[in-house]
């Protein structure tokens, strides 16, 4: 988990809700759309870092 991706999560709700709040439909799904991809960033990083961590372990093991 990257601090950026948290940051990129945490300014999408606000927005999404700022959307929500003054009724800016275009600024909520922004907002939404933001969240959404900075997840898929973060879950994706968590899989490269499991894989990778797989592979280290299974070079370790024919060593």
């Amino acid at each position: 988990m990257s601090l950026e991706n948290k940051l990129e999560q945490a300014t999408g709700t606000v927005k999404a809700g700022v959307g929500k709040v003054t009724g800016d439909n275009k600024t909520a799904a922004e907002g939404a759309v933001e969240k959404t991809v900075a997840k898929a960033k973060e879950v994706a990083e968590d899989a490269k870092g499991a894989v990778e961590g797989a592979v280290e372990g299974l070079k370790n093991a024919f060593k």
